[in-house]
């Protein structure tokens, strides 16, 4: 059995033989907190204590020239051995050589550096270690050696020669030390080189060699931070002039740099300590307007701030209108189609008065051309162009050039999509007030072409007008109406014009074709006026037709009410005392009323408030007329009101009900009542019938 659970794999032992068997976990009765508890400090310094002390090799006593000797071939060839191991670890070669130098062994600790700078000579850090060697046992001229050749292999690393000066300096050679920086400043280094050189020569005092070496660093660094040291340094050195002069040759060669700013404010200050007041002012303003308001935000602060010490109320309102003229350009920069921006800048400049900035505004702002053809995106635009032409023709007086924006803004407008009729008309009234009128002609007509419009048509009529030409207003009408057929306003004033000036049959025929057009926007108003024309006319026959044309048409309860009053007054005023036509009127009113009421009644029941208002309307044309007027007529026929509740069908929730007024006129009443006897009738017979049963 056993031999058969073997495995070959665990040397023919079998799997419970070779299980590990675990300590099992004992279970925790008591749970409560020991009564000396251990902290995890306590463990670490216990563990500390317990541990056993570092095995140290017993330190080593040479007492005879043979055992040193012995000692240090040993120790050489643990260093070559390793060297040849780890030739590119530069430690190894460090320890070897210091080493060598504690044992006083100058030559091969030499040696051991130059070997490793064989192996790599552009880490400066070797070059480095190597002089300090040579430096620290006064080796100097060994020390210039490795500096001078580590400076002609690396003379990018600045820290060679900032070491290599600084030891020459220490050693108190000053000439030699100008000339490594000479050596130094043919490689061009970076501004602290330039500087470090300047510094050397102004700790001697060499003043005019530091201004000459200045000279050299600002043709070699040509940086605002470069320029502005050099000025300093004039400054410190009293000689104002010559500072002056290094901001103006730096202002001729980087005004258009990107740090700019620093070198106008920095120029500034100094004519401002200089107490130049004006130079400062006129050194900010042609800043400002030569550096981009993106880059000027310090600028503008210390402007103001200069305005406030030194300048008087205009400077302090021109320093603050440059501030807000930054944050305008900052805000179209951001977003160039915000146009009340636009307009806000427009005022703004316009309030300073400068035409030339100005127009230059303007003309930025019209450039930012909406990106849509579509009407809702260039409403707010084309007010910019308005107010372009305004300014050039009412402030700048220059009538070219609001001709000119008029003719652009027009070239502009997609007029196959959509038009501006403001625009046509602007520009027509701009060419009137010229006293262009054939221009003004030219553009109105090419509007109506183009672009048709009622305001367009309107105010061309107008003008004409103004001027009397009523050919030209006839044409025009006729223009108009072709356009738009259905338009009662154009139908109406053009009859008024005709009826101004006394063409009756012009102003009926017009008013003929408006009311057979087949489709009028506002079919009543025409009707109104026509009608109102024929009474003006005392064609009392005329209007009768008219009204009884229009009720074929319609029936509505205006039309009834309107012909029934025209009925009562259609008589001449000054027959207004005869009775016998007072009632003749009065009957035909009455007769129309009759025929409205009868009309409800029979063809439209359901409109029952239109009936009672239509006899509402009866009964106070009745009173009108006092003792001619029979009240009693009317009263027999007006209805009763009642306050009726009907169900109102909701989306959600219980129905609900409201409250309306309904209207029972008299033979409704009737007709009610006889129903309740033939009920009444009906219900008797069956209860005879039965008793009879």
């Amino acid at each position: 059995m056993g031999s058969r659970d073997a495995d070959p794999s665990l040397g023919y032992l079998t799997r419970k033989e070779t299980e590990v068997k675990l300590p099992r976990p004992t279970r925790v009765k008591n749970k409560t907190p020991a009564p000396i508890q251990i902290t995890a400090e306590q463990i670490l310094r216990e563990a500390r204590e317990r541990q056993e002390a570092e095995i140290r090799p017993p330190k080593q006593k040479i007492t005879d020239p043979t055992e040193l000797a012995d000692y240090r071939l040993r120790k050489r060839k643990e260093f070559e051995a390793l060297i040849s191991r780890v030739r590119w670890n530069k430690s190894v070669w460090v320890k070897y050589a210091k080493w060598e130098e504690s044992q006083k062994d100058f030559k091969r600790a030499r040696s051991i550096w130059e070997r490793a700078l064989e192996v790599d000579y552009r880490d400066h850090t070797m070059w480095l270690k190597y002089a300090d060697v040579e430096m620290k046992n006064k080796f100097v001229n060994h020390a210039r050696n490795v500096w001078d050749r580590a400076v002609t292999l690396l003379p990018r690393v600045d820290q060679l020669w900032y070491k290599y000066i600084h030891m020459e300096e220490m050693l108190g050679n000053v000439a030699g030390a100008r000339q490594i920086f000479e050596r130094w400043m043919g490689w061009m280094p970076d501004q602290q080189g330039w500087l470090s050189y300047i510094k050397f020569e102004l700790r001697y005092n060499e003043i005019e060699r530091a201004r000459a070496i200045f000279k050299r660093f600002v043709q070699c660094h040509p940086k605002v931070s470069a320029w502005i040291r050099f000025a300093k340094f004039e400054m410190k050195n009293g000689e104002i002039g010559r500072a002056r002069n290094c901001y103006e040759r730096a202002v001729d060669k980087l005004a258009d740099d990107e740090e700019a700013e620093q070198l106008f404010v920095a120029f500034a200050e100094f004519e401002e300590k200089c107490k130049e007041t004006e130079r400062a002012r006129c050194i900010y303003k042609f800043a400002l307007d030569h550096i981009p308001k993106g880059r000027a935000e310090d600028l503008y602060r210390k402007f103001v701030a200069f305005e406030k010490q030194y300048g008087d109320r205009e400077g302090i309102e021109d320093a603050i209108v440059g501030k807000r003229r930054f944050q305008y350009e900052d805000e179209v920069r951001k977003n160039p189609r915000n146009y009340d921006t636009w307009f806000d800048y427009i005022r703004l400049e316009e309030s300073v008065g400068n035409k030339e900035r100005i127009r230059e505004v303007y003309e930025r702002a019209i450039a930012n051309v909406p990106p849509a053809e579509e009407k809702r995106y260039w409403q707010r635009y084309i007010y910019l162009w308005i107010n372009y032409a305004l300014y050039e023709e009412l402030d700048a007086e220059d009538m070219e050039r609001t001709r000119d924006v008029y003719r652009e803004c027009l070239k502009l407008i997609p007029h196959q999509k959509f038009s501006f009729a403001k625009i046509w008309l602007l520009a027509a009234q701009f060419e009137i007030r010229q006293l262009r009128l054939k221009e003004a002609r030219l553009l109105l007509g090419e509007a109506i072409g183009r672009a048709p419009k009622d305001k367009i048509f309107k105010k061309y009529i107008e003008i004409e007008l103004h001027f009397g030409n009523i050919d030209r207003c006839r044409k025009l009408y006729e223009k108009y109406l072709e356009w738009s057929p259905e338009n009662c306003y154009a139908w109406s004033k053009f009859a008024e014009l005709e009826r101004s000036l006394y063409e009756t049959d012009r102003a009926r025929a017009i008013f003929e074709l408006a009311i057979d057009q087949p489709a009028l926007d506002m079919p009543e108003l025409l009707w109104k006026a026509y009608i109102d024309f024929e009474i003006s006319e005392g064609e009392f026959e005329r209007t009768r037709a008219l009204y009884e044309r229009l009720l074929y048409r319609t029936k509505h309860l205006k039309v009834w009410i309107s012909y029934a009053k025209f009925e009562a007054s259609a008589m001449d005023p000054e027959a207004e005392e005869d009775i016998e036509l007072k009632k003749n009127c009065l009957q035909r009113a009455r007769d129309v009323f009759e025929r409205a009421v009868s009309y409800f009644r029979n063809s439209a029941p359901e409109l029952k408030e239109e009936r009672a208002m239509l006899l509402e309307e009866w009964l106070n044309m009745e009173s009108g007329f006092a003792e001619l007027g029979d009240v009693s007529l009317v009263r027999a026929k007006l209805p009763k009101k009642l306050k009726k509740r009907r169900q109102i069908d909701m989306e959600d929730g219980p129905a609900a009900y409201e409250e309306y007024i309904d209207y029972l006129f008299p033979e409704e009443t009737q007709t009610t009542n006889l129903k309740i006897l033939e009920a009444a009738y009906k219900w008797k017979k069956q209860r005879v019938a039965s008793e009879e049963d």
